[in-house]
């Protein structure tokens, strides 16, 4: 009984991590396809949204059988208290990917984005994606530390989306309301999208060690 508990357990944590995958590979997309005003890749991130929808229900079907038929205590009960939660941050780091297709599907065959703000938005991608990726390792890992650095990683993240404010600001900005507004929406979905990175990691330190992080944030929307 205790090893088939165990290995439940463990296919929660492989779901958790197919998850946080999808959504990186979603974000990653997305970004190309908004910087090349490819429609094609638009179109495959908004279809392939079901399946990270498929992987979230299982997921917390399986959760909530583990609540409600095994009784876990202590570690275990964090374990599953914080996955639930985790599967609603990876499910809304897929809708921010999804956002950012949709509006370069709504753009097209115009880019949405000026090409003077084009760099700001490929290194908003790279941190994204890269943050994705860190998540996804401390999922696999329960390392505390490693969950740690991912704060410091969302800097990064932080300052391009204060520069691009800045830009947008400046008395030559020349390209519209349109613009500005694509422009202030994608800089919001890519820094809600790190913060959601940042939860993960908060709600992986707190399973491994009984402790929240001193620097609680408020919960991403």
């Amino acid at each position: 009984m205790r090893t088939a508990y165990q290995e439940q357990l463990s296919s929660l944590t492989v779901q958790l991590s197919e998850m946080c995958g999808l959504a990186g590979v979603a974000m990653e997309r997305a970004t190309q396809a908004l910087l090349q005003a490819d429609l094609a890749l638009a179109e495959q991130v908004i279809s392939e949204q079901d399946r990270l929808g498929e992987i979230r229900v299982r997921a917390e079907e399986a959760a909530f059988m583990l609540l409600a038929l095994q009784g876990p205590v202590a570690g275990d009960l964090r374990a599953i208290v914080s996955g639930i939660q985790i599967i609603a941050d990876i499910d809304r780091m897929g809708a921010l990917a999804l956002h950012v297709a949709k509006i370069a599907r709504r753009r097209h065959p115009q880019h949405a984005l000026p090409e003077e703000v084009n760099g700001y938005f490929a290194e908003m991608g790279r941190v994204a994606v890269d943050l994705a990726h860190s998540a996804r390792e401390v999922l696999d890992t329960l390392d505390p530390e490693k969950a740690r650095q991912i704060r410091d990683e969302d800097d990064a993240m932080d300052d391009l989306h204060r520069h691009l404010f800045s830009v947008l600001m400046d008395k030559d900005w020349k390209h519209g309301v349109t613009a500005a507004v694509d422009v202030t929406l994608l800089s919001r979905f890519y820094e809600r999208f790190a913060d959601h990175a940042v939860e993960i990691s908060r709600r992986v330190i707190f399973t491994a060690t009984g402790e929240l992080p001193e620097d609680n944030l408020a919960e991403p929307q």
